[in-house]
């Protein structure tokens, strides 16, 4: 990939400018468009098929990158003729190649993709066409309209083919309902703080910015109306989620979409709707996009399924060869022109620490010497209608506590950051959390502990859990009611080839290290250390965490009292 010659001066931390989000947008389409089928309807990327199959893979390649090149075209600037490509690939899926869209099925994902790249760059690409191709097109489109999508975002890909059709001169009844039908559950999925639950529940991830978020906000926009997304307030927490590398939180599914996460600082600097300055938001971006390339995200040009490099554990099932080119939702940042402040201002950083407690999702942010930690109480991607069973832990959510710098361990490895309960040979999970609240420099949350299905739950067991911050020391404290006779408590740490201690302040009476071969997506197989104790009936145990760092010479018995106190995990 060509790149321009950095402009430290205008960028003194990055060295990026617009020039180099350019270049890197043709560089990705240039090394997909390789593998373009000879009518252009599909680019199919080599690697493993996703579970929908190979045509629905390749329509993913078409629709994604359509998306980076749109962002790209989207003043009407186009030297290397990829709309020309995109409208030949147009005419042929939509007369019969690409397959159809259906009830919770991908191709209604990706009809959102070929929408908002036709609404950007309609006066080149779509207006270009004959009725009858246009009329084809629709007709190919609308089917989102007409089935059920996923019950959570997805409601947002009709929202988005419905907005097109309407800036097109193509809107109805339907269209209307599409877009009320969406408006009124994410009204419903808000949870304060700027935050919104991926669906009913409580889920909490980048789906917020990447989609809750930016199609909405970004349709707002377009139309010139104001945006109700509470996208500036999203922003004042999920600026923080970013480490100082670049990196930003480890944390939800679809992190193979990379520095997507940036999407929604991006559209904020674009729209206004941010609290931010210029040259902030152009460093977050800008850090974030430095950050993959420079880590190896690019495998023979294309980005390869994984987070640096290719990592099997990062990814869903749902994810196909071209899953991660959804990154291009980050290309957003190029709808503000070459005179737009975003890339005008001189580039700053902000290198503070801070602690940032986030009620509505029951987060708890810890940024401490460029490293961001996420504390999690409040988001467990567990439907309201669904059981729950050991079978079913997702590393993704469940843990305590979620880092810029370390990714959680498998499924199949000894989890990272948890507290579990080992009974008769079974281990627990923590699924369905329930926050209790967060304020200052703690959160705090309650759940059942599950084991497999034979049986899920032991009656009256629970775990009343919190954290507590001061700087890069972590306080967690845990009290254990009902365990029966013969429960073993195991509390593990960060797992990491980075200093990360974890030290034992009440309750906990042995020490140990698991190994987890199968590493993170950041360190192969590692060594994760955890704390023991034999339990029965209630018991508070504490222990201090700390990553890449030491444990302070503290009063730590003091504070777990008061921490106790002010939360009333105590039982008061």
């Amino acid at each position: 990939m060509k790149l321009p010659d950095e402009d430290r001066a205008l960028s003194p931390h990055t060295g990026l400018t617009r020039a180099h989000w350019v270049a890197v947008a043709d560089g990705l389409l240039d090394s997909a468009w390789r593998f373009a089928s000879p009518d252009q309807a599909f680019l199919d990327l080599p690697g493993r098929p996703s579970r929908s199959g190979v045509r629905s893979d390749g329509l993913e390649g078409y629709a994604r990158t359509f998306l980076a090149a749109a962002f790209r075209t989207a003043h009407g600037d186009d030297p290397h003729n990829w709309l020309e490509r995109y409208a030949a690939g147009l005419v042929a899926g939509t007369a019969g190649e690409w397959p159809a869209i259906t009830d919770v099925g991908q191709p209604m994902v990706e009809s959102a993709s070929v929408a908002l790249g036709l609404r950007l760059t309609r006066p080149w690409l779509w207006d270009k066409l004959s009725e009858a191709q246009q009329d084809r097109a629709e007709a190919w489109l609308r089917e989102a309209l007409r089935h059920v999508p996923a019950a959570n975002n997805w409601y947002f890909f009709p929202y988005t083919v419905a907005s097109f059709l309407e800036a097109a001169g193509r809107g109805d009844d339907e269209t209307h309902r599409a877009k009320r039908r969406a408006m009124e559950l994410l009204e419903g999925w808000y949870r304060g703080d700027g935050w919104y639950s991926d669906g009913d529940g409580r889920a909490f991830d980048h789906y917020n910015g990447w989609a809750l978020h930016l199609y909405p906000a970004l349709d707002a926009f377009l139309d010139g109306r104001p945006i109700t997304t509470h996208l500036r307030r999203h922003l004042e927490s999920f600026h923080l989620l970013f480490g100082s590398d670049g990196a930003p939180i480890y944390f939800g599914r679809s992190l193979t979409y990379r520095f997507a996460a940036a999407s929604a600082v991006a559209l904020g600097a674009v729209t206004g709707e941010t609290p931010l300055r210029p040259g902030h938001s152009r460093h977050l971006i800008s850090n974030a996009l430095r950050y993959f390339l420079d880590r190896g995200s690019l495998t023979g040009g294309l980005l390869s399924l994984g987070w640096h490099g290719p990592h099997e554990a990062t990814l869903q099932p749902y994810s196909g060869p071209a899953s991660p080119y959804w990154a291009a939702k980050a290309f957003v940042c190029l709808l503000a022109g070459p005179d737009h402040p975003l890339w005008t201002e001189q580039e700053e950083r902000d290198g503070s620490d801070r602690t940032l407690a986030l009620p509505g999702p029951g987060l708890l942010i810890q940024k401490h010497n460029g490293v961001t930690r996420l504390h999690n109480h409040g988001s467990d991607h567990v439907r309201p209608f669904e059981g729950e069973y050991a079978t079913d832990d997702d590393p993704l959510y469940s843990r305590f506590a979620y880092s810029t710098a370390t990714g959680p361990t498998s499924k199949h490895n000894a989890p990272d950051n948890h507290i579990s309960l080992v009974i008769g040979g079974a281990r627990s999970v923590r699924r369905r959390i329930h926050p209790l609240g967060a304020r200052d420099n703690w959160a705090a949350s309650w759940h059942l502990p599950v084991f497999d299905a034979k049986q899920p739950m032991v009656p009256g067991l629970r775990i009343e859990s919190v954290t507590a911050v001061w700087d890069d020391q972590e306080l967690r404290i845990h009290r254990v009611i009902g365990a029966p006779a013969g429960t073993r408590a195991e509390l593990t740490g960060w797992a990491t080839d980075l200093p990360a201690p974890l030290v034992a302040v009440r309750g906990w009476t042995g020490v140990e290290w698991q190994v987890a071969p199968q590493g993170t997506a950041f360190t192969a197989a590692v060594s994760v250390p955890t704390l023991t104790a034999e339990v029965e009936g209630t018991v508070t145990l504490a222990a201090v965490a700390v990553l890449g760092g030491t444990v302070a010479d503290a009063d730590w018995n003091a504070r777990v009292d008061e921490v106790l106190r002010l939360t009333s995990i105590d039982g008061t």
